[in-house]
């Protein structure tokens, strides 16, 4: 039976017997995660990194089975006939078990956050006051392809003392159950609670309706996967969510500027990885650079099969190209195109991002350092960066140790979002019997 994400006012009526299954369901695992939410929070830190040590030495030892399901999920998508970005998400190589591995071991090595006290200060009555970091509670995570997400995710969470409900896309119904029977292992060895994570057992969808309307069991809805996807949720849900919508990413290229590095940059940040949210789609080039530097690397992106679509003046320099059009400068390809447009100077560049862009990830190459200022300072981007490759933004490698997605929003959590942007702070107050005159 094929379900919509959110029902029509007939189906709310009307519930086929499916529906009430899943939604009997659902409430089995708010429920459960409620409770185990009050369990994780509170749960001391040597038996939570005792939870993500012991999952990472189960994906080495489980890393044949979880490769096999990985290889019927791909069998499946292929026949399906997804896009080349979400085969490119969905598949687990020995390198990407190697990295969830190294993850969690990563996390396990941080400090707990929970529990924290932070600008305490003495007030003239005498008590104190500041303020604490405690988990958020239950965040439920929806997400397409990226069966990796179910180990970064699950880790950050039972880091950070929440409890968890994951539902994963079809697509990677077989390597997510993998790595869950992993994660089950893991925490039952280090004696917490199994339901401190949950994996969503059926892909119907109206599962994702049911999480989205639910504060009562979830407190925070993580969704991670294609623009259509995020952006059904946000309008729909009445669960707070920490979002972004797509990683439109810019690199403009300032003068002067070192060209070889510049070069290198680029090429890295628009071919290393092509399907990902941190993946350049968008370059601005200053039009001082001679048009030796973009025809040396219009011909290094051609020997990667990558499309250039250009504004007219980079059309003049490189004849063969297509005309971008406006639609063009807004777009995220996920895939081999990259936008071209010559800039008059900084300040226009800095505008043309802060208009087309997504709000992700943005770079300036310059040898400037005060223009690497004024575009730190200008461009209103959760991710700003000066001469390195936007495929730096990551959870990871900002040293964070995973990510459980990243936020192009500015409450409660900005970036990759890490350990504590899966925290809140509630106030607490010392005395020594005070009383308010």
């Amino acid at each position: 039976m094929t379900h919509s994400i959110f029902f029509t006012d007939k189906q709310k009526t009307i519930m086929t017997e499916t529906e009430a299954n899943v939604q009997t369901y659902f409430q089995k695992l708010g429920k459960n995660a409620r409770i185990a939410s009050k369990i994780i929070a509170i749960a001391e830190p040597k038996k939570k990194n005792q939870a993500l040590i012991n999952t990472a030495e189960n994906l080495q030892k489980a890393r044949t089975a979880i490769k096999a399901a990985n290889e019927l999920d791909l069998e499946a998508a292929n026949q399906n006939k997804l896009s080349s970005a979400l085969l490119d998400r969905l598949e687990l190589s020995d390198k990407h078990i190697d990295t969830m591995t190294d993850s969690l071991y990563q996390v396990a090595q941080l400090s707990d956050p929970i529990g924290a006290i932070t600008d305490l200060t003495m007030r003239p009555s005498g008590i104190q006051v500041g303020r604490m970091r405690v988990p958020l509670g239950v965040v439920g995570i929806i997400y397409e392809s990226r069966p990796n997400v179910t180990t970064e995710a699950a880790s950050l969470c039972i880091k950070s003392g929440n409890a968890v409900l994951l539902r994963g896309g079809s697509e990677a119904i077989r390597s997510n159950q993998s790595i869950a029977d992993c994660l089950t292992q893991g925490l039952q060895a280090a004696g917490l609670p199994t339901t401190c994570i949950q994996i969503a057992q059926t892909t119907d969808r109206t599962l994702v309706d049911h999480m989205i309307h639910a504060p009562e069991f979830i407190d925070v809805i993580i969704p991670r996967g294609g623009k259509g996807l995020i952006s059904k949720i946000s309008q729909g849900a009445s669960v707070p969510i920490i979002k972004h919508l797509e990683g439109n990413c810019h690199i403009y290229v300032d003068n002067p500027v070192n060209q070889n590095s510049a070069h290198d940059v680029i090429i890295n940040a628009k071919t290393q990885r092509l399907g990902t949210c941190n993946t350049l789609e968008s370059l601005l080039i200053h039009q001082d650079l001679p048009p030796s530097f973009l025809n040396k690397l219009a011909s290094t992106l051609n020997q990667h099969n990558i499309e250039i679509r250009g504004c007219e003046r980079t059309c003049q320099i490189l004849s063969s190209i297509k005309a971008a059009t406006e639609e063009d400068w807004y777009t995220e390809y996920l895939g081999p195109v990259l936008s071209i447009k010559i800039m008059d100077n900084l300040t226009q560049a800095i505008e043309h991002i802060n208009q087309y862009g997504s709000h992700h990830t943005d770079t300036i190459l310059t040898d400037q350092y005060e223009n690497a200022l004024q575009f730190l300072r200008a461009t209103d981007s959760s991710s700003v960066m000066v001469n390195t490759s936007t495929r730096f933004a990551d959870g990871y490698e900002y040293g964070l140790g995973a990510e459980v997605g990243i936020s192009t929003d500015k409450l409660h959590v900005r970036g990759p979002v890490g350990l504590e942007g899966l925290t809140t702070q509630k106030f607490i107050v010392l005395g020594n019997g005070q009383l308010r005159p």
